[in-house]
């Protein structure tokens, strides 16, 4: 009786015990390749440069994140790749970049997300025959580093902090009668608002300590130069980049995830390069750089209890903001026909909006916008969060203009009311509630039985 009360008592101890830190799979691994392109193309972000680039300032990256976590039996796998872009590659693109993530590495979520650099050649969304050269050859090296990257993963630790810095202002300055209207610079750094300075550091450290990888979220557009440059540059998230690689040290990779900047501008935006843009790019990157550096290196990782990862990959259905054949036959006299074959493609009357909604550790939230969120919607993700840190990734997986809030759509101006603004209002704030309820279904708090009649079900 003493060695059956006994062996029930281990029995209980098991059961009841705490589940041992790093139970389940937390891998992960990073990759790089140069995408900058060989030749002259044309440049994406001002319609008035119409010649194409004549050379590179400093080199466009694509840096890869694998990340793989989960229970034994369970386990998932989530890419991350980040583009010194104007924006994400077109549907056909992603897709078979997706199906050879797939096919290679086992990727079960791929995220592509562009840092909206306006200094990157064109990307469209669809070619009459096949993609550039340059853009084919940046697919195959991205599929290329995917697999590096599933091969070289290695147990890592994470950890998350946050700081601030003001490196840029709202750009739609609002007048006394309710109007808005464009404010491009600020040269003397005027405050604004709203203005998100949150910079959002992720942190993952191999078994042994040292850094693999930092990732900043921060909101702001990357307009430092302007449509006189000619020459490709990753502007200020490039400088930001090495910053960070360099005060962290080893051989970390530092990744920059653009935020919500869709109504905010760098202090120095499209400043000419007689007045020394190169400068105010490195000022820029620089600022934002070391305070990233600064958050990452006070932050404590450790191993996830439980290590898991989720996601739910929603498309939204929305409509055309505008008169469809009033504003095609518009944008054609604006832009001319070979305008409208790199900006004109969404003209239509609806347009599918895919978001993308992650959960790593059941702490860290991700949310995706195929286009340039306003800040607000940033901020109001993260107050609204059942998480501790949450992020989100404008320019993903697609690219569909602009998504400003209600209230800024019946102010107007640039992106609330232009012709690069082509859903309807109330688009951005769907986007956002649909993420926020995926993320409460993950966590369990949503079910699909009312509470009274699960009680009778299951009582």
């Amino acid at each position: 009786m003493a060695q059956i009360r006994t062996v029930l008592i281990l029995l209980l101890s098991a059961a009841c015990a705490p589940r041992a830190i790093g139970a389940g799979v937390f891998r992960a691994a990073v990759a790089q390749v140069d995408i900058t392109p060989p030749g002259a193309e044309l440049m994406w972000g001002y319609e008035s440069r119409r010649q194409p680039a004549t050379g590179a300032l400093d080199p466009l990256y694509a840096r890869v994140l694998m990340l793989e976590a989960g229970p034994e039996g369970a386990v998932r796998r989530l890419a991350l790749v980040t583009l010194d872009l104007g924006r994400s590659f077109g549907p056909t693109s992603l897709a078979r970049l997706r199906e050879s993530a797939k096919q290679s590495s086992r990727i079960d979520c791929l995220l592509v997300a562009a840092s909206h650099t306006h200094s990157a050649p064109v990307v469209r969304d669809e070619y009459r025959d096949a993609p550039p050269a340059w853009e084919q050859a940046a697919l195959d090296k991205i599929a290329h580093a995917i697999a590096q990257a599933a091969s070289a993963l290695e147990p890592v630790r994470i950890g998350v902090g946050t700081g601030a810095v003001y490196i840029g202002h709202n750009r739609l300055r609002i007048n006394a009668d309710g109007v808005a209207t464009w404010f491009e610079r600020n040269p003397t750094r005027i405050p604004t608002a709203p203005v998100d300075p949150t910079v959002t550091v992720l942190r993952l450290d191999r078994a042994d300590g040292s850094p693999l990888a930092v990732l900043t979220n921060y909101a702001c557009h990357p307009v430092i130069f302007g449509p006189d440059n000619l020459r490709y540059s990753a502007d200020y998230p490039g400088v930001m980049n090495r910053v960070v690689e360099q005060a962290i040290g080893g051989h970390a990779q530092s990744f920059f995830l653009q935020g919500a900047p869709g109504d905010i501008n760098p202090y120095y935006a499209v400043t000419p390069l007689e007045q020394d843009a190169v400068g105010r790019r490195d000022w820029t990157g620089q600022r934002l750089g070391e305070e990233a550096a600064r958050v990452a290196k006070q932050i404590q990782t450790r191993v996830p209890d439980a290590p898991a990862l989720e996601f739910a990959e929603t498309t939204l259905t929305v409509k055309l903001r505008w008169d469809l054949e009033k504003f095609r036959a518009a944008l054609l006299k604006f832009l001319g026909p070979d305008g409208m074959e790199v900006y004109g493609a969404h003209i239509t009357p609806e347009i599918r909006l895919p978001v993308t909604t992650v959960l790593i550790d059941r702490d860290i939230a991700l949310m995706t916008m195929p286009g340039e969120p306003f800040v607000d919607f940033q901020m109001n993700w993260r107050d609204r969060c059942p998480v501790a840190h949450a992020l989100l990734l404008g320019y993903t997986n697609g690219y569909n203009g602009y998504f400003p809030t209600i209230a800024a759509a019946s102010r107007g101006g640039y992106g609330a009311a232009s012709a690069s603004t082509w859903v309807e209002p109330g688009a951005g704030e769907r986007m956002v509630d649909t993420a926020v309820t995926k993320l409460y279904e993950m966590l369990g708090r949503l079910s699909d039985l009312p509470d009274d009649l699960k009680r009778d079900v299951y009582k």
